[in-house]
């Protein structure tokens, strides 16, 4: 049977109305009778009745905003969102959207009016855009940012920050170490910063061993399969052709491998690729890709959980001592598709 408020009570030790006022998140309850109650919730399995929620003016639902083409990276967002989501009581609201549309602020705020979301989960572009953070912040919208950089780059909202930079000067060094001197440089959309960060940490690390940064080695386009496939033709028709390319994501990565067998060239003995992120497309290909392990569903559950503790604080009139962003950074997994240059042992 289905476990009631009642059962809390009983294994938790405290009254019903104890119970209620810990999951509606009021301040009058004490912290050790917090752990009490929430180990007992989780010990029932016991799923708070959020119409009720509702009807006491309490939104319940989380938002998850993405303009992202990306579907393995939407996919383990909003599995980590949805995770976070359960074990604190709320509901998950998906809303894709276009980041460059005129609307989109006015877009944003009558969704969270409709779905009376208690916040949102951004993620890039959306999250990087000032313009769209202002409105938020003015329409008074409770949300968290996942975005690419070193730190929280203010403080108007909790988030959650991955250092591409770093990433992606470890990987353009290890190919360096495999005696590599021309690596092309594939990117993504200038919209996500993640793309101009790892531009920046594959300079870094060229510079850094006295190698030249040749421009014609470095092609901007999409997150896309069919964008890797076409920039990879492009740069194999050099005249001195790339030993290696970085691939700024997975997708992009798989569609080197594709191009590289379309024109005759053995992967990695001819040429080396590293995707990042290590979705699914890097684990998929033949040879597998090396890559940089980002954990996406881990960052939306991080993010997530930032956001309901800037709710709960908020409701509860208190300023939160509590941590207001997160770091991650994405780490080296290196498998089949790279290999030391031709003529190095």
């Amino acid at each position: 049977m289905k476990a009631t408020i009642k059962d809390v009570a009983k294994l938790a030790g405290v009254s019903f109305k104890t119970v209620s006022r810990v999951i509606n998140n009021e301040p009058s309850v004490g912290q050790a009778l917090q752990e009490k109650v929430w180990e007992a919730v989780k010990t029932l399995n016991y799923q708070p009745n959020l119409s009720a929620r509702h009807l006491r003016g309490r939104p319940s639902s989380i938002g998850f905003i993405y303009d992202n083409p990306n579907s393995h990276y939407v996919i383990d967002i909003q599995h980590g969102i949805l995770e976070e989501c359960r074990r604190q009581g709320y509901e998950l609201v998906i809303h894709p959207c276009d980041s460059k549309s005129d609307g989109i602020v006015e877009e944003l705020a009558a969704m969270v009016r409709r779905s009376q979301v208690a916040g949102l989960v951004l993620t890039p572009p959306l999250s990087e855009t000032p313009s769209i953070v202002a409105a938020l912040v003015e329409q008074k919208v409770k949300f968290v940012r996942i975005l690419s950089g070193t730190a929280a780059p203010d403080a108007l909202s909790p988030c959650v920050y991955i250092d591409d930079h770093r990433a992606a000067l470890e990987i353009t060094q290890y190919l360096i170490d495999l005696g590599h001197q021309h690596i092309g440089f594939l990117g993504g959309e200038e919209a996500h910063r993640s793309s101009g960060e790892r531009l920046e940490g594959y300079k870094a690390a060229l510079l850094h061993n006295g190698l030249e940064v040749e421009p014609r080695l470095i092609l901007e386009g999409e997150y896309s399969f069919e964008s890797g496939v076409q920039r990879t033709k492009q740069l194999l028709r050099e005249t001195q052709q790339p030993t290696a390319i970085f691939a700024c994501n997975d997708e992009i990565a798989a569609g080197t491998l594709f191009a590289a067998r379309l024109m005759g060239i053995k992967v990695p003995q001819e040429l080396s690729i590293v995707g990042f992120e290590d979705s699914p497309f890097s684990r998929q290909t033949w040879p597998k890709l090396t890559t940089a392990m980002q954990p996406n569903t881990t960052i939306a559950e991080t993010a997530t959980a930032l956001l309901i503790d800037e709710i709960q604080s908020h409701r509860q009139h208190r300023d939160s001592d509590k941590q207001r962003e997160s770091g991650f950074h994405p780490t080296l997994v290196i498998r089949d598709s790279t290999c030391p240059v031709s003529g190095r042992s």
